[in-house]
């Protein structure tokens, strides 16, 4: 394979599956593989009232590369999808991959799969999850139509796989772990894994004694990275914590990320019309339980009255200061509800920081208890409380967490879907 298209979101905007794009697209294009990226430059309905775009970082990842970005595809716009298409085709790769990872995706994605297919491209659905962590009345009718675009597959964990079996009971899948297309197999699945994020890494000279000085931080840190969701579970790791800090006083919680839904400027009508539009939508789509608008956790931090331990950054964070954060924790907290391949939990790898998470989707697949983290009961306070605990009094060897990510490479998962056109 000499040349290969990764549509999803590219660098310019924020979150996992950009980061994800980039990362993969880099693997290729050191491995000497002509690589475009063909991104979105709206991703969602226009009513979303969310801003994407990473406004904040200074530093681009794909400096010193050859890879070609072009920003096409805008989702409330059918002629951009036209327009993908037709620069895809003319870009003339062996293969496409689409980054998977939101059900309301699946209408302008499976409609420019089918158009390359026809085209005899191979077209490769690249699956971050199948069943949606906020379900909608939608969600289904979106999912079969995208996927029933393409018969080829890969996933992070096994926990996607039984998805994508339980959406198409009828679909009798192949299932391999190397990359090896089956001649003659119909529906191909390449379960492969998350690889280790190698975009952001440690700086042997940052001063992390220093840095926790600063931030009033005391000698134990856990902390909690990235955008919060309810799925995410904060809510749990603020309570655990608190359970923690009643029993011991040298422990503090980082809570470093952006309030997913709170990220444009309230006071403009545009962010008004959004509110207004997204919220009808939510009630006829969304189980309440499931519209997480007023989802807010910190508020916990001050009716706890953990303020004096905990430091809380509820921002979006700059690439270019994402190393501080994970430099000065001893673990990272992943108390999700339901869970799907998390970026976080790879990136906290690059860094060789042991994970205390639940045992709650591939979570059992990648952390061996007691070896490269803990693994706290789904939904128990007290569990969770007892891991973070025992992270402090029984520290995980780091090393352990290196020889768990040593096969995991970006460099191996590209081989491994090169692999049948080698």
């Amino acid at each position: 394979m000499n040349k290969i298209v990764l549509f999803g979101p590219g660098p310019q905007f924020k979150g996992g599956i950009s980061n994800y794009n980039t990362s993969l697209a880099k693997a290729f294009d050191k491995l000497g593989v002509e690589t475009h990226i063909v991104s979105w430059t709206q991703q969602y309905p226009s009513i979303i009232p969310r801003d994407f775009k990473d406004r904040s970082s200074k530093v681009t990842f794909l400096e010193g590369t050859d890879i070609k970005v072009d920003y096409l595809t805008n989702y409330n716009n059918p002629l951009s999808w036209a327009k993908t298409v037709r620069k895809i085709k003319e870009l003339k790769p062996q293969a496409v991959i689409f980054q998977w990872a939101i059900a309301l995706q699946g209408i302008p994605m499976g409609w420019m799969a089918r158009k390359l297919r026809n085209s005899g491209i191979e077209v490769i659905f690249d699956l971050h999850l199948v069943a949606q962590k906020e379900a909608s009345s939608i969600d289904v009718i979106c999912s079969k139509y995208g996927l029933k675009a393409v018969p080829t597959f890969i996933t992070h964990a096994y926990k996607t796989v039984e998805e994508l079996k339980s959406l198409f009971p009828k679909r009798s899948f192949t299932v391999t772990e190397d990359g090896q297309r089956i001649l003659g197999a119909k529906d191909q699945v390449i379960k492969l894994f998350h690889p280790i994020y190698d975009l952001f890494s440690p700086d042997p000279e940052f001063d992390i004694e220093q840095q926790k000085k600063d931030w009033g931080l005391k000698p134990k840190v856990l902390m909690y990275f990235g955008f919060i969701r309810k799925y995410k579970g904060l809510h749990q790791t603020i309570a655990a914590f608190k359970k923690l800090s009643e029993k011991r006083d040298d422990v503090s919680l980082i809570i470093a990320g952006e309030s997913f839904w709170h990220t444009l400027d309230k006071s403009k009508w545009s962010t008004r019309i959004k509110q207004f539009l997204f919220g009808l939508a939510s009630k006829v789509l969304l189980k309440k339980k499931d519209d997480e608008r007023g989802y807010n956790p910190i508020a916990m931090v001050e009716e706890l009255g953990l303020e004096d331990k905990t430091a809380v950054f509820n921002r979006f964070i700059p690439n270019e200061e994402v190393h501080k954060f994970f430099q000065v924790a001893d673990a990272i907290v992943l108390y999700y509800l339901n869970a799907t391949p998390s970026g976080i939990e790879s990136l906290s790898y690059n860094f060789k920081l042991p994970v205390l998470a639940t045992k709650v989707g591939h979570f059992p697949e990648t952390i061996e208890h007691g070896y490269n983290g803990y693994l706290a009961e789904d939904g128990d306070i007290d569990s969770m409380a007892a891991m973070m605990e025992k992270m402090l009094d029984e520290p995980i060897n780091r090393e352990n967490i290196a020889q768990s990510a040593k096969s995991m490479s970006w460099e191996n998962y590209a081989l491994a879907i090169l692999k049948p056109h080698q």
